[in-house]
C-alpha cells in the first residue's frame, strides 16, 4: 500500500491549486471566500460510494464534509479534518511567489503549504484512494475541509459542531499539527499533539487626565501608565508547570537518566533552554510555561492632548487546568500596585484541551508511523496555539493532531513557516501522509 509515484503527483497538483485558490482569511466575515477550495476538492473526490454535501453559515464561507457511511452503527466514526483557509502573505521577502504554488527542488512552495494545504490535499488523496477500491469500513469515515480555522472557527468548524453535528459528530479525529522530527531524544522522534494550550486573551485600559501636550509636568498620562504595564509583562517570568502531558512526554523521548532529571526539574530545565537552540527552546518553554505577550496598543487621539485612554492587548495561553482566575492572579503579581488602577476591557477564557494518548487511533498512528519510518517512534504533544481540535474534544472526541514529515522538514525551520515567508512543504512528505492516512483509517474502521 505504499503511496505511488501517481498520488504523489496528485497530491502535488491539488495542493498547487488549493494554494493558488488564495482563500486568505483576514478575521472579516467577507474575507476567506474558502467556497473555491470546497469546490476543487468537491470535484477532485466525487466518486461512487460517497455522500458529500456544502455548508455555508455565510456566503463564500463554505466548509465540505464527506462521509462513506459504515456497515456497523456500534463501529467508531473517525473524521479527517484539514482546514482550507490560510493566513495573509505578502510576496516581499519570499523567495517565490507565495500564491504560485510552484515547485522547486521537489518542493511545493506557497502559503498554507505546512499550515495546513498539505495535509488537507493528502487527506483528500487517502480518501479517493481508498473509495477507488471499493473500500467498506465497518465504522464511519468522513472528509472534512473547514473554513475559517485561521478565524478561531467562527464560520467553520464551532458552527458545524454546534449547528451540525450529525454532519460531523465523531468518535476520533485528526487534525494539525505534528510529525516533525524533534531534535531532543535519541533516533527519530515524532510528536502527535495529544492537547493544546487554551488562551485567555486580555484587554487592559488605563486611564489619565487630559490636558495640553505642552505642560506635561506632573500629568497622569494614559499612555505613560500603559507602557509601564506593558513594560511589567514584558519582564515577568513565572515558573515552570511540570504538568502530567509534560512528563509523559519526557518519559517517552527515550532520554538517559541524567537529562531527563533535567527536564523534570524546574529550576534545571530554565538553565536548559537558555543553552538551546532558539527554536526548540521557544517550544519547550510555550509548553511548560503560562506565555504572557503584549502584543496590539493603542492611546490617545491627538498629539497635543495627553492620553486620557490607552490599552494593551495581551495575548495569554494557558496550561491544563489553568482558568480565569488563575490568570489574573498572576497578572497582578506581574503588575503589582499598577493592577488596582487597570480596568479589564476584555477577556476571552478558552480553556486547554486533551484527549489520552492512547487507544485505537493512537496505535494506528503509531504504527503506520514505525512502518513508513522506521527506527521512529511517536510522543505526546501539546500545541501551543489554537486548533479546531477543541471544540471537538469538548463534544467528548478523541482528537489529535498529526502528519508525517520527511528528514528535509528541520524542527526550527517548520515552527518558523507557521505563518512566515519561505512556506513550503516537500514532495516525499506528501507521499508519507497519503500513507499515513490510508493505513490509520483502514486499521481504525477495519
Amino acid at each position: 500500500m505504499s503511496a505511488s509515484g501517481d498520488a504523489v503527483g496528485e497530491t502535488t497538483e491539488l495542493l498547487q491549486q488549493l494554494i493558488r485558490n488564495r482563500c486568505v482569511n483576514e478575521g472579516s466575515e467577507g474575507s476567506g471566500h474558502e467556497a473555491r477550495s470546497a469546490e476543487t476538492l468537491a470535484s477532485y473526490l466525487a466518486a461512487p460510494g460517497a455522500e458529500m454535501r456544502r455548508y455555508e453559515p455565510v456566503p463564500g464561507r463554505t466548509s465540505l464534509v464527506l462521509r462513506v457511511e459504515g456497515r456497523d452503527r456500534k463501529a467508531p466514526t473517525l473524521c479527517l479534518m484539514g482546514h482550507t483557509d490560510v493566513v495573509p502573505a505578502e510576496a516581499e521577502g519570499w523567495s517565490h511567489d507565495p500564491f504560485g504554488g510552484e515547485v522547486v527542488d521537489g518542493e511545493v512552495w506557497g502559503r498554507g503549504a505546512i499550515d495546513m494545504l498539505g495535509i488537507t490535499a493528502s487527506m483528500a488523496v487517502a480518501t479517493k484512494r481508498m473509495m477507488r477500491s471499493g473500500w467498506r469500513p465497518r465504522g464511519t469515515f468522513i472528509y472534512f475541509a473547514v473554513a475559517d480555522e485561521e478565524a478561531m472557527g467562527t464560520y467553520g468548524a464551532e458552527w458545524m459542531v454546534n449547528e451540525h453535528w450529525d454532519a460531523v459528530g465523531c468518535d476520533l479525529l485528526v487534525t494539525e499539527f505534528g510529525g516533525t522530527r524533534l531534535p531532543l531524544g535519541s533516533g527519530v522522534v515524532l510528536p502527535i499533539a495529544a492537547a493544546e494550550k487554551g488562551s485567555h486573551w486580555t484587554r487592559l485600559r488605563a486611564s489619565g487626565v487630559p490636558g495640553h501636550g505642552s505642560m506635561p509636568y506632573r500629568t497622569e498620562n494614559a499612555v505613560v501608565s500603559i507602557g509601564e504595564v506593558i513594560a511589567r509583562i514584558g519582564r515577568y517570568r513565572p515558573p515552570a508547570d511540570l504538568h502530567p502531558l509534560w512528563c509523559a512526554f519526557v518519559a517517552s523521548l527515550g532520554v538517559d537518566g541524567a537529562e531527563r532529571a533535567e527536564l523534570e526539574d524546574p529550576r534545571r530545565l530554565e538553565r536548559r533552554l537558555e543553552a538551546m537552540p532558539l527554536g526548540i527552546a521557544r517550544t519547550l518553554h510555550a509548553l511548560t510555561h503560562t506565555t504572557f505577550s503584549p502584543n496590539i496598543v493603542r492611546g490617545g487621539n491627538k498629539v497635543n492632548v495627553v492620553a486620557e485612554s490607552a490599552q494593551v492587548d495581551v495575548d495569554i495561553r494557558t496550561l491544563p487546568e489553568q482558568d480565569g482566575e488563575s490568570v489574573r492572579a498572576m497578572l497582578r503579581e506581574a503588575l503589582g500596585d499598577l493592577w488596582p488602577r487597570l480596568d479589564i476591557a476584555a477577556e476571552g477564557d478558552n480553556v486547554a484541551t486533551a484527549s489520552p494518548a492512547q487507544g485505537a487511533l493512537w496505535d494506528a498512528l503509531a504504527r503506520a508511523t514505525m512502518r513508513l519510518v522506521p527506527g521512529s517512534r511517536v510522543v505526546p504533544f501539546m500545541v501551543m496555539g489554537a486548533t479546531d481540535a477543541r471544540f471537538f474534544r469538548r463534544k467528548g472526541t478523541t482528537a489529535y493532531g498529526y502528519g508525517l514529515f520527511s528528514e528535509r522538514v528541520a524542527f526550527d525551520e517548520f515552527m518558523q513557516m507557521f505563518h512566515g515567508r519561505n512556506e513550503r512543504i516537500d514532495q516525499a512528505s506528501l507521499g508519507l501522509m497519503v500513507e499515513l492516512w490510508e493505513s490509520a483509517a483502514r486499521e481504525v474502521l477495519a
